[in-house]
């Protein structure tokens, strides 16, 4: 049987989410119990279809070591971005020049200025593997990071048009954020610890105390200047990655610490086009030639929807299962699957010549801002 799986979360995982979760400790999963309970209850009525609207969705993906009985990382979806109440914040990076034909000076400067949306684009980030797991041959930070697309392409109506990463830029040992400490706390008069505590349930504090007009990043120090929309290098293999199937930087940045946000419009990235919906046709036992692939099948009963990694081999009018995931998932000829090749050969050339992270996720993948003191920050990722 598979060793590791991917599964919904469901209530009674918490305990075990507190302890993935003091890895990394974002906002999305931070080490707060009653925080991972409340993210477990949304994602619970997610995956049930219970919420009003699909857009309100949230859902929590846990990878677990069934040798261990124990969850090891998590990945996340959230279907909007940017509600009423709590808006999508960003930073537009804007450029322009100035030129005295007198004096034949020229010069560039890049503007910031502050926007919201409460209609935003769906956002993936959550990614969370325990340490010890970054570098076994199953490469599960990139299964923990492609299986979101494959529910994406599933499920392609619960989704925005567009698709959101935030990437952490460069930061000190400590935390700092250069750029905080140049914008935010000058207009706050906050730590960046203490704005960021804050912005987990109150955001109204940043539209009623940033500036309106368009802010000069010249008149910044060239620290903070330096770290606007750069990414950090715990995660240049995330980028990478990102930029592979299909996303791009789009001038937009974090107003906590400047990292830049990389979209892709759903319908172009590749590893939602190329989910297959297919009917299971028999086990299989693998050969040589097989390519491996993330299986997936969902029921109206908990755990809702189910992964895992497996060789598959296409069949007329379907797909053949490797036998330990067929009885794993308790497949019968003609159970409809969705899968999406991992392309392991080829991404593990061109990771060891790019010389990426071997779990293909980089060291953390999705690295956003942390949301409490006591992370740990020269972590993140």
């Amino acid at each position: 049987m598979p060793r590791y799986e991917i599964r919904a979360s469901h209530p009674g995982d918490e305990t075990e989410l507190l302890s993935v979760a003091r890895h990394l400790n974002t906002v999305n999963l931070p080490h707060d119990r009653a925080a991972i309970a409340e993210t477990v209850a949304l994602s619970d009525q997610s995956f049930r279809g219970a919420l009003a609207s699909p857009l309100d969705a949230r859902y929590l993906f846990v990878l677990v070591d069934r040798e261990a009985s124990r969850i090891i990382g998590t990945s996340m979806i959230i279907a909007q971005l940017g509600q009423r109440g709590a808006p999508y914040i960003f930073l537009d990076v804007l450029d322009e020049e100035k030129y005295a034909g007198t004096l034949d000076l020229h010069f560039h400067h890049t503007l910031l200025r502050i926007g919201y949306s409460y209609n935003g684009p769906t956002e993936i980030g959550g990614l969370v593997l325990s340490p010890d797991y970054r570098r076994v041959p199953e490469r599960l930070g990139l299964m923990l990071s492609y299986v979101r697309f494959l529910f994406m392409a599933m499920h392609r109506d619960r989704f925005r048009d567009e698709v959101l990463a935030e990437l952490l830029p460069p930061l000190e040992p400590d935390g700092t954020s250069h750029l905080w400490e140049a914008l935010g706390r000058r207009f706050t008069g906050m730590s960046y610890v203490e704005a960021d505590l804050l912005s987990k349930s109150n955001k109204e504090f940043i539209k009623g105390l940033f500036p309106r007009e368009v802010m000069y990043a010249t008149l910044m120090s060239p620290d903070a200047q330096a770290v606007i929309g750069k990414v950090g290098a715990q995660t240049k293999g995330v980028e990478k990655m990102l930029r592979r199937i299909g996303f791009r930087y789009a001038y937009r940045v974090d107003p906590f610490d400047g990292g830049p946000h990389f979209t892709a419009p759903i319908d172009e990235i590749t590893l939602v086009a190329h989910t297959r919906r297919l009917a299971a046709r028999g086990p299989l036992v693998p050969a040589r030639e097989d390519v491996h692939a993330l299986v997936a099948v969902e029921s109206p009963l908990p755990p809702f929807f189910r992964a895992v990694r497996a060789a598959v081999r296409d069949a007329p009018d379907g797909v053949l299962v490797e036998e330990a995931a067929w009885q794993h998932l308790g497949l019968a000829p003609g159970d409809g699957v969705a899968v999406l090749g991992l392309d392991e050969r080829h991404e593990a050339q061109r990771e060891r010549a790019a010389g990426e992270h071997p779990d293909g996720a980089g060291h953390l993948a999705d690295g956003q801002r942390h949301s409490s003191a006591g992370s740990d920050r020269s972590s993140r990722s």
